[in-house]
């Protein structure tokens, strides 16, 4: 469990085209079933995608949303930000969209009387869970996290009050980056430990 924590990454440009075998996809989306959740509501689905046409639309998409992104920083940053890549949406070949829904388990839910997003927090955990499962079968997974919600509530007809929280893109790769992109891009360093830890109060 400790080698799958060090050793996940965001993958992005290391997918290799292949697609993930269906028993492999089956085994990961069941690590994602077994996470913890609120109330036990389970508030996730996960919709596989698969069809390259759908792919191709949603891929389009977040190449705009980067475009705009990109276009939005200081000169300085894009430049940092030029050569990293976004998304591996193609190339992947399989989307696991990761929805949450808040109705799931009806009005009195036992653990979100007071903490309303607890929901979302399941459903993250889920996403965790799947990201984990996928290291140790030696799959990738890159989240994307550039597009519009609507759009891809559209794309997979996700309906309401159901909202689609990730895209998931899952597949084989040629290796794990032994240093996240963002570090090795120079996009930001990560943190010590030393600096996240408090006690007693912030």
């Amino acid at each position: 469990m400790y080698d799958a924590i060090r050793m996940r990454r965001d993958v992005r440009a290391e997918f290799t085209g292949d697609r993930i075998d269906e028993e492999q996809l089956t085994r990961i989306l069941r690590a994602g079933h077994n996470a913890p959740s609120v109330g036990n509501t389970q508030p996730w689905d996960f919709v596989v995608v698969q069809d390259p046409a759908t792919l191709g639309t949603f891929a389009d998409h977040v190449a705009g949303c980067r475009r705009n992104f990109a276009d939005s920083l200081p000169p300085e940053r894009q430049e940092t930000f030029d050569p990293i890549k976004v998304e591996g949406i193609r190339e992947s070949g399989t989307g696991i969209v990761v929805t949450y829904d808040p109705s799931r388990g009806g009005t009195n839910i036992l653990g979100r009387h007071t903490v309303d997003d607890t929901g979302v927090f399941s459903a993250v955990l889920a996403i965790q869970n799947i990201w984990l499962a996928a290291v140790a079968e030696g799959i990738g997974v890159g989240w994307v996290s550039f597009y519009e919600e609507d759009f891809l509530t559209e794309l997979v007809k996700v309906p309401a009050p159901i909202r689609p929280i990730a895209w998931l893109c899952v597949g084989p790769v040629s290796r794990l980056q032994d240093t996240p992109d963002l570090v090795r891009f120079g996009w930001r360093e990560a943190r010590p430990l030393s600096e996240a830890v408090h006690r007693e109060s912030f």
